[in-house]
C-alpha cells in the first residue's frame, strides 16, 4: 500500500510543482480595474465610482437601488483623474485631473442627473479653466454647497491667492491676496477663515490666526526641522486640534490650541512610544472627536466614540487578518461604503448599514485577480541595523510557493524622500515582481516619515551617504540571513526611489546586478534648479536635505551625492523611465545621465513618455513599462517574464523606447546679469500715435483701442498710454529724465490706483494701501509705457543680446529677462529689427518687438502672459 502512495506521489509530483504558482498576466496587476474608488452620496440616492471609458478610468454614476449594469459614465476624460468627491447636496460631483501629468491641476464640476443629447457623455464644467496654473481645493462649503474656496498661482507662479468659487456659475471672487509667503489657508466649522500658514526664506512656519480687523497674528512658529498643522476644530470653534513635533518632541502628538490665548493642552501621543499619531477623525455633524490612529506595522486605531468603535470590531470579525477603510457615507454615516484589503487580497468594496448590520458586497475592482489570490505573497515586517546602528523597519514579501533562501531579490525603494513611507498592504508592484520569482525589500530608511522627527531629520545631508547606507544595509541583512543570492540582487524604485537606483550602481557599484529607475534625478544642481515655481516655500527645505548649491560646502556636498558625477563606476545595466512632461524630476535628469553612459560605453535602455509626467498613469503605458522591466530583470537576474503582449502595449512599448544614440541635452539658460544698461539712443519729441490692441484669452478675443501721448515734462519726458475697449478704461503713465531713467509710474484700472517709484536699487509701489519693495540687483528697464522706446534705443543689431530685470508688477518680484536680435521682418510694409525678450526662468513668458529703425518704435508688439492663463496680447500700430 505504502508503495503504491508513494509511486501515486512520485508520478504526480511533477504536475503538483507546476501548478504552484503560475506566470499571472500582468494586466491583473496594471490594467484597469473594473470598477474602483465607489462613493455614496450624501444624500444616499447615489453610487459613484470609476471605470474604463475609452481605454481610461472615468466616473460613473447609478441610482443605489439599481445594478452596476445600469450605470453610465459621467466623465470622458482623455487623462486619468487625480481624485473626485461630491458636494455635501448631491448636486455635482467635483474632480480634478492635468494635461499630460504637468501637475497644472484643474477643477471640474459634472452633476449627476446631467443629461446628454448627440454624446454618450455629459459635458463636464471646467471650473478654473486656465493653463500653466495649479489650482488647489481648501474648503468645500456644507452651509453652501456651491461654494468652493481654493488656490490659484495665476497672479504669481510662487504662491496660491485664496479664492471663491460658485460651482454653478464658475463665478470667482479673489478673498485673499497672497503677498506674504501664504501656504495654507484653515476654515473652522463655520466656515471662517480662521488660520494662515505663512514660511519664510528659512523654511520655518508660522500659524497665524486671523482676526476680525484682517489682522494676522502669529499664534505658533516651527522651524524647517519640525512640522506642525490645525487637524480640525473642537465642538464650538474655540480651539483647534494641533498635530505637533515642536521642540523637545520626537513624535507628532495630538494637542487642542486656544487661537486667543495661544494656550496649548496635550491630548495624546502614540500610547506605544513608537510612530508619529497618523491622524485623526471628526464627526462633521457633532464635531467631536471620533478616533485617533498611528502605524507601526500596521494601522491601530484608539476609538473616542463607542458607536463607531462597535462596527469598526464588528467589521474586523467578519474580514480577520485585513485592513478597513471607511470609504464614503451618508451625511449622518447610517450606511457606508467600505473598502476592504490586505497584503495579498484582492481589495473588495462592501455596502454597510449600520442599524441592521447588513453587509453586501458591491464589487470587487479586480475580480480576476481575487480567482488567483491564492498566489499573492504575505508582506511581512522585517527590522536591520544601518552602518552607524540606526534601526530600519522595512517589509519583506517573498514568492509564494518559495523559501526564503538564496532568492533573487528587488530592492524596491519609495519616492518622497522626507515624509512619505512604505504601508502595510496589497501594492501591485511588489505582487507583480514577487510573481516573477523575486524576493521584494521595502526599507523605510532614514527620512521616511512616521517614526518621529529624529528619524526623518537623520536623513538632511545624506543623500548619498547615511540614507544610502540604510539601502546597503538592507541588502546585507538579506544576504547575512540566507534570503538572497548576492549575484541576484536588483534595485528598482520611482522618483527619489529612482535617484537611490543610481547611487546605488555609482556608489556601491558591486553591490547590484543592475537597476531600473524610475523618473530619478541624477543631478541634484538641475534637479534643484528645476522645481516648480509653487515649490519655492519648500526651498529652504530641499536645501536641507541635499545642502545649498548657494554655497562652497553645499556644492561640494551636492556634487559628491549626484549620481551623474560618479558615472565612470557604473558597470551594471541600467534601465532609465521618465515622463515627458514631469515638472518636479525634469527630461533633462534621464538625458543628462543617458548621454553620459552612452559616452562611455556603457549598457543603458530608455523609456520615454511624452504623455506622461511623475510618473506613469495610463494602464498602456505602465503595462509596456513593466513588460520591459520584467525583461530586463529576468535577463540578468533570471527570474520568470510574460513574452506575450496585448497588440496595443507591444505597439506602446515601440513608441517609448528610446534610440539613445539621439539623445540630447539642452543645459538651462545660464545668464549673466548686466550691471548697468548701455546707453540709449532715442530722442524723443512731442507726439500721439494710436494703436490697436488684441487680447486673446481662454478662448476669448478681446479688442482694444491704445493711444500714446510723449510730451515734455519737468524733469525729461512724459509718457502716457491710454487704453479702451470691453474690459473698460486704463491709464499707464511714465515720467522719464531725458537719458531715459525713470522716475515714476502711475497705473490706474479698475478704480484702482497703483504709484510706482525707481531708485537705483530697489522700485517702491503701493497696492491698495499696502507698500512693498521689489529689490533690483543690476540693469533694469521698465516695462510700462515707452518700453519699446528704451528697446528701440538699444545697439540693435542682428545677434546683440543683453541680460536685465524687468520689476514685475503682477508678481511684485524682479524678473531677469535676456533680450536677444533674431531676424529682420516686414510689418506694416516695413522691414522691422525683431526682438525677443524672454523670461530667464519661464520660457513661456515673453515678449517679441518689431521695432521700426527709422522711427525708433515698435510697429508691434506680442506678449505671452502665464500668470493671465498664457493671454496672448498683440499691439500694432495704426
Amino acid at each position: 500500500m505504502k508503495r503504491i502512495l508513494l509511486l501515486i506521489l512520485l508520478i504526480s509530483y511533477p504536475l503538483i510543482k507546476a501548478q504552484e504558482t503560475p506566470l499571472l498576466d500582468r494586466k491583473l496587476f496594471f490594467g484597469n480595474p473594473e470598477i474602483s474608488n465607489g462613493q455614496l452620496s450624501p444624500d444616499g440616492k447615489w453610487i459613484s465610482f470609476t471605470k474604463e471609458y475609452e481605454g481610461i478610468m472615468n466616473i460613473w454614476i447609478k441610482k443605489f437601488d439599481e445594478p452596476f449594469e445600469k450605470a453610465r459614465p459621467l466623465t470622458d476624460s482623455k487623462r486619468p483623474l487625480y481624485g473626485y468627491f461630491w458636494t455635501y447636496d448631491s448636486k455635482y460631483i467635483l474632480y480634478v485631473k492635468d494635461k499630460d501629468g504637468d501637475e497644472n491641476i484643474n477643477v471640474f464640476a459634472v452633476a449627476p442627473t446631467a443629461t446628454t443629447t448627440q454624446a454618450k457623455v455629459p459635458e463636464s464644467k471646467n471650473l478654473t479653466p486656465q493653463n500653466e496654473v495649479n489650482a488647489k481645493i481648501f474648503m468645500a462649503s456644507k452651509k453652501n454647497p456651491d461654494l468652493l474656496m481654493i488656490g490659484l498661482n495665476d497672479r504669481d507662479k510662487a504662491w496660491h491667492d485664496l479664492y471663491s468659487l460658485k460651482i454653478s456659475s464658475g463665478e470667482l471672487k479673489k478673498i485673499y491676496e497672497n503677498n506674504d509667503r501664504i501656504t495654507n489657508y484653515d476654515f473652522d466649522w463655520d466656515e471662517k477663515l480662521r488660520l494662515l500658514y505663512r514660511t519664510d526664506e528659512n523654511g520655518s512656519t508660522t500659524i497665524l490666526r486671523k482676526d476680525e480687523n484682517n489682522k494676522l497674528t502669529p499664534i505658533y512658529e516651527t522651524l524647517v526641522t519640525e512640522k506642525a498643522y490645525a487637524a480640525g476644530w473642537n465642538e464650538n470653534n474655540s480651539q483647534f486640534y494641533l498635530i505637533s513635533n515642536k521642540g523637545d518632541l520626537d513624535l507628532m502628538t495630538l494637542f487642542l490650541m486656544d487661537p486667543q490665548t495661544k494656550k496649548t493642552t496635550k491630548i495624546e501621543s502614540d500610547p506605544k512610544g513608537k510612530v508619529d499619531i497618523d491622524g485623526i477623525r471628526l464627526d462633521r455633524n457633532t464635531h467631536k472627536l471620533i478616533s485617533t490612529s498611528y502605524i507601526l506595522d500596521k494601522t491601530e486605531y484608539y476609538w473616542k466614540d463607542k458607536v463607531w468603535e462597535q462596527n469598526y470590531k464588528f467589521l474586523v470579525s467578519k474580514f480577520p487578518g485585513r485592513e478597513i477603510d471607511f470609504q464614503s457615507s451618508t451625511s449622518d454615516y447610517s450606511q457606508f461604503l467600505i473598502a476592504v484589503g490586505g497584503d495579498k487580497y484582492a481589495a473588495e468594496s462592501y455596502f454597510y448599514d449600520t442599524k441592521t448590520k447588513n453587509l453586501i458586497l458591491q464589487y470587487t475592482p479586480r475580480p480576476e485577480l481575487k480567482k488567483v489570490e491564492q498566489h499573492l505573497a504575505e508582506m511581512k515586517p522585517v527590522i536591520y541595523k544601518s552602518s552607524d546602528g540606526l534601526e530600519i523597519p522595512a517589509y519583506l514579501t517573498v514568492p509564494t510557493g518559495k523559501v526564503a533562501k538564496n532568492l533573487p531579490v528587488v530592492i524596491f525603494v519609495h519616492g518622497g524622500p522626507k515624509g512619505p513611507r512604505v504601508h502595510w498592504g496589497y501594492n501591485s508592484s511588489v505582487q507583480f515582481l514577487a510573481n516573477r520569482g523575486y524576493a521584494v525589500l521595502q526599507p523605510n530608511f532614514r527620512a521616511s516619515g512616521g517614526y518621529g522627527k529624529k528619524f526623518m531629520n537623520a536623513g538632511d545631508l545624506q543623500w548619498g551617504k547615511l540614507m544610502q547606507d540604510d539601502i546597503t544595509w538592507g541588502v546585507r541583512y538579506l544576504i547575512e540571513q540566507g534570503i538572497a543570492d548576492k549575484n541576484k540582487i536588483a534595485i528598482m524604485g520611482g522618483s527619489y526611489g529612482g535617484y537611490a537606483t543610481l547611487a546605488g550602481l555609482a556608489f556601491t557599484p558591486d553591490v547590484y546586478a543592475c537597476g531600473v529607475d524610475i523618473v530619478g534625478p541624477s543631478n541634484i544642481f538641475t534637479l534643484l534648479e528645476s522645481v516648480p515655481a509653487y515649490w519655492e516655500a519648500a526651498r529652504a527645505f530641499l536645501y536641507g536635505m541635499t545642502g545649498d548649491p548657494n554655497t562652497k560646502e553645499g556644492k561640494k556636498r551636492i556634487k559628491e551625492a549626484s549620481p551623474l558625477f560618479s558615472v565612470d563606476k557604473i558597470k551594471k545595466p541600467l534601465l532609465i523611465i521618465q515622463g515627458a512632461n514631469d515638472p518636479r524630476v525634469k527630461k533633462a535628469e534621464s538625458n543628462q545621465i543617458v548621454i553620459a553612459l552612452r559616452d562611455k560605453g556603457k549598457k543603458v535602455n530608455y523609456l520615454l513618455a511624452d504623455d506622461e509626467g511623475h510618473g506613469f498613469a495610463k494602464p498602456v503605458n505602465q503595462m509596456a513599462m513593466y513588460a520591459e522591466t520584467e525583461k530586463f530583470l529576468a535577463e540578468i537576474l533570471g527570474g520568470k517574464y510574460q513574452i506575450d503582449m496585448p497588440e496595443d502595449v507591444a505597439k506602446r512599448l515601440n513608441e517609448l523606447k528610446v534610440d539613445i544614440s539621439k539623445v540630447t541635452y539642452e543645459a538651462p539658460i545660464k545668464t549673466t546679469l548686466s550691471s548697468q544698461l548701455p546707453g540709449i539712443n532715442n530722442p524723443l519729441k512731442d507726439d500721439i500715435t494710436n494703436y490697436t490692441t488684441v487680447i486673446e484669452v481662454q478662448g476669448q478675443t478681446i479688442p482694444m483701442e491704445m493711444k500714446r501721448t510723449i510730451s515734455h515734462s519737468e524733469n525729461g519726458w512724459r509718457i502716457k498710454e491710454d487704453s479702451k475697449g470691453m474690459m473698460g478704461e486704463s491709464t499707464d503713465e511714465t515720467l522719464y529724465t531725458s537719458n531715459w531713467t525713470p522716475i515714476k509710474r502711475t497705473i490706474t484700472q479698475m478704480g484702482m490706483n497703483i504709484p510706482v517709484q525707481f531708485s537705483k536699487n530697489k522700485v517702491s509701489l503701493e497696492i491698495q494701501g499696502k507698500s512693498m519693495e521689489i529689490p533690483m540687483s543690476g540693469a533694469y528697464i521698465s516695462d510700462g509705457a515707452g518700453y519699446d522706446l528704451i528697446i528701440s534705443g538699444l545697439p540693435l543689431e542682428k545677434g546683440y543680446t543683453l541680460t536685465f530685470q524687468i520689476p514685475d508688477i503682477l508678481t511684485e518680484k524682479a524678473k531677469t529677462v535676456i533680450l536677444t536680435v533674431t531676424a529682420t521682418e516686414k510689418i506694416n510694409n516695413t522691414n522691422c529689427t525683431k526682438v525677443e525678450i524672454i523670461n530667464a526662468e519661464n520660457a513661456s513668458d515673453k515678449a517679441t518687438l518689431w521695432i521700426n529703425p527709422k522711427t525708433k518704435s515698435a510697429e508691434k508688439i506680442e506678449l505671452i502672459i502665464p500668470a493671465m492663463g498664457n493671454a496672448k496680447i498683440t499691439t500694432t500700430k495704426k
